[in-house]
This record gives structure tokens, sequence and C-alpha cells, in this order.
């Protein structure tokens, strides 16, 4: 059995028994030993703001590789996809009065994490983002904590964090 598939096997039970469920009370206190059923499945899509809706799709679809499917013209965005995760960039409506996001101070997306699939296209998207104009790399590929995944952070031209993070397999 593929070593992912059995941690995605594992995994979820292991979370399940570490993490009990916990149900609220109408007035917010926990009603611990109580499960509740969970009724989501997954990521459907994520949304994020840009301010250069061109230069953010370019950076998904040139640097990425991914593919646009879709959009609105008249709430303008560009709906991208790498094949696993869909994301939809949104055009904020005044570039110039943005106010960007600080993770320190703000409630928001602190960062998205996407997978690698090797440590070799970590280090190829890390030599393609010092090449693209607007991405700024906060760290280029290192050990996260002390292993053994390897991880880089970057900002995309509109300023949203990225994280780029490969896992090796357990042996």
């Amino acid at each position: 059995m593929n070593e992912y598939f059995r941690i995605f096997l594992v995994l979820p039970v292991a979370i399940l028994v570490a993490f009990p469920a916990t149900t609220y009370a109408a007035d917010g206190h926990s009603q611990e030993g109580t499960s509740v059923e969970v009724l989501t499945r997954g990521l459907n899509h994520l949304g994020l703001t840009v301010n250069d809706l061109q230069k953010s799709t370019a950076f998904f679809t040139k640097t990425l590789g991914w593919q646009m499917v879709g959009g609105y013209p008249e709430y303008p965005s560009k709906f991208v996809t790498d094949g696993e995760i869909f994301l939809t960039l949104w055009q904020v409506s005044d570039p110039s009065s943005a106010i960007e996001f600080n993770r320190k101070t703000n409630v928001g997306l602190h960062h998205l994490a996407l997978t690698v699939s090797t440590r070799e296209a970590l280090d190829v998207l890390h030599e393609r983002f010092l090449k693209t104009e607007g991405v700024v790399i906060e760290f280029a590929p290192e050990l996260n904590g002390g292993g053994p995944t390897v991880h880089m952070m970057i900002r995309e031209p509109s300023g949203n964090r990225l994280e780029f993070a490969y896992n090796p397999p357990r042996e």
C-alpha cells in the first residue's frame, strides 16, 4: 500500500482519538464527551483577494503552471487550479486604497500552504520565484523545525503569503 495512502487512512483516525469531538450548548459551554457528525468533506475552494488580478493570475498560471478555468468579468475574478486545489482570485475594487494584510494584527488567512511532490520541485520553484517580478521570498527552502519537512515561504505579486512544503516519505 502506498505510504501516503496509508497515512491518509490512519491519520484521520489518530486525529479523532487525539482530539475527540466536542459539541456546544446554546449558551456556548462545551459538552465534553459528546460527539457530533462531521458534515464537511474537505476544501471546495479558497478565495484570495488580490490587488493585481493580471499579475496574480500570471503567477499561478505561468510560474506555477496552473490552469485558468473561469472567472467573472462583472466582479473581476479568475479561477485557477492545479488539478487538486481550486482558487478564486478576486480583484479589489480600488488597488490604490487596498490595505495590506498583516498576519500579526489582522484576522484572516495567515498563509496558504501547498504541497510539492519532491525536494527537487521545491528547488525548481525557488529558482522560478527568484526570476518572477513581484514575488517576495520570505525564506528559501529550509527544514521546518527539526525536519524532515522542507519548506519555503513567499508572497505572490499581490502580497498573499504562500508556503511550499515537501514532506519526504517516512521509512
